[in-house]
């Protein structure tokens, strides 16, 4: 039976309106308290060191649970550390990456950091604080922090939590602690100026010729390892993925044939010139791949460059000496990454434990609602299917009508699985004119109250210096 039959043949996209943002209906950002929120006590409980692991991202959602962390148990947070080794052996850290000064200061408000583990005076006598080491659970509750952490670190005066990715649980009903994480997120992590400049001078220049759009293309053997999507390859292939999954992943049953049919394969550079070609983006469009080293090679890129063949990356528009050496490195992400954010559409191949997709999802939907488009993999893996097999009419109109059910960027519910991270809404969005108290924008003067809050609290609201209670 050939499905694409049972399709609206006369569905119609919006080009134009598809490159200004969505509909807000009524919300705009905001992560700002709106009920008391006294500001960090200038005595704390003691020191919270964590190693964050992963990617540029994965490190990213841990920076943000680290401060929640600190904040909850009364800690004074040291810079967080980056973990060198795990994922690009890239040893840039916290400082080569953001800006420490902006990250300390924004979030003055809200916790006390400290760039190092200072030496502290006890019994009249200097001497560094040996934080001890702890394996925080998975997604742990906050009791596990007011109970376990806080009491190791009031005996011993520091705790090291290490690995520290998705140790902290998304789901927090507090909006106040859901908002924090969001100040972190999207305020307080603010690039390095020379990593903002970059990615500033490679949007200018793609927008010197008009719109255009980035694609997450999440086409790399460790996905397609990850994910089971094997079928498609020829044998040699398929046993450097087996064996990839074999070393780096724990061993689950997978029927390969079936990950694809079922969408849990990401999409295929053809794929994805398909869909937007049956969206009505012509071969004019300009797009912005960001995107690792790419499996199976030019094989693959050869029909999507067929399609469109205005592809860029970072290297390809900016011919910069900081760009060579870390082109799979932390500088490298963080560029995409600010590129992807700034593009009129963005459109992420593989949004499943993809954590610079989904970070991108969340920020522009905190960015004002900036339009992504998300294809549905499990809808479209029938109509891919059905054209393999020479079964061609009606294909576009079908992938138009399933791109056509998808959400473009607008405020939608929050279902699991989708993270926090992906959709802040509505913990982190307000609206001005409102009859729920809970969703009603924060005062304009916000920051003068918290000012004068800290100002109480501190002699000197200037001061970063905080003290741990002697044990």
């Amino acid at each position: 039976m050939n499905i694409f039959h049972a399709w609206n043949p006369n569905a119609v996209i919006n080009l134009e309106k598809l490159r200004r943002s969505a509909d807000s209906r009524g919300w705009r950002p905001s992560s700002a308290p709106r009920s008391d929120w006294p500001p960090p006590p200038s005595e704390t409980n003691g020191y919270l060191r964590v190693r964050c692991n992963g990617g540029l991202n994965q490190q990213r959602t841990a920076i943000c649970n680290a401060v929640l962390a600190a904040r909850i148990m009364n800690a004074t947070l040291v810079l967080p550390e980056l973990d060198a080794n795990s994922f690009w052996h890239d040893d840039s850290g916290f400082q080569g990456i953001y800006d420490v000064e902006h990250f300390i200061k924004s979030l003055r408000f809200d916790v006390n950091i400290v760039e190092r583990m200072p030496e502290i005076r006890k019994n009249g006598k200097t001497k560094k604080i040996k934080a001890v080491q702890l394996r925080p659970p998975r997604d742990a509750p906050i009791s596990w922090y007011t109970t376990d952490a806080l009491q190791k670190m009031k005996e011993h005066g520091a705790i090291y939590l290490t690995p520290f990715s998705h140790r902290l649980a998304e789901e927090i009903d507090n909006a106040e602690y859901q908002r924090l994480r969001c100040r972190v997120n999207y305020h307080a992590l603010i690039f390095k100026p020379n990593i903002m400049k970059l990615s500033q001078s490679i949007v200018d220049k793609l927008r010197t010729q008009g719109h255009f759009m980035s694609i997450h293309l999440r086409f790399e053997m460790d996905m397609l390892a990850f994910a089971g999507c094997f079928d498609i390859f020829n044998p040699k292939e398929q046993e450097i993925l087996k064996k990839y999954r074999n070393e780096n992943f724990a061993p689950k049953k997978l029927v390969y044939k079936e990950r694809r049919a079922i969408g849990k394969c990401p999409l295929t550079p053809e794929e994805v010139g398909l869909i937007l070609r049956a969206m009505e983006f012509n071969n004019s469009t300009r797009i912005y791949l960001a995107a690792g080293e790419l499996f199976g090679g030019e094989r693959f890129m050869k029909p999507f460059r067929a399609l469109f063949p205005h592809l860029e990356n970072h290297s390809s528009v900016e011919h910069s000496d900081e760009l060579p050496e870390n082109t799979q490195g932390l500088i490298g992400s963080a560029v995409d990454y600010m590129v992807c954010l700034l593009s009129d559409i963005f459109m992420p191949t593989y949004d499943g434990p993809s954590n610079f997709a989904n970070n991108l999802l969340g920020h522009r939907l905190y960015y004002g609602f900036r339009t992504t488009i998300r294809p549905d993999r499990k809808a479209l893996a029938p109509i891919f299917i059905d054209r393999e097999k020479g079964r061609k009419s009606g294909f576009e109109e079908a992938v138009r009508q399933v791109m056509l059910k998808t959400n473009l960027g607008g405020p939608h519910k929050r279902i699991s699985p989708e993270s926090f991270y992906t959709n802040s809404w509505p913990e982190c969005f307000c609206q001005t004119s409102t009859k729920n108290l809970a969703d009603k924008c924060p005062p304009d003067n916000v920051l003068e109250i918290l000012n004068s809050q800290l100002s109480q609290e501190n002699d000197d609201p200037e001061s970063n210096s905080t003290s741990v209670r002697e044990r």
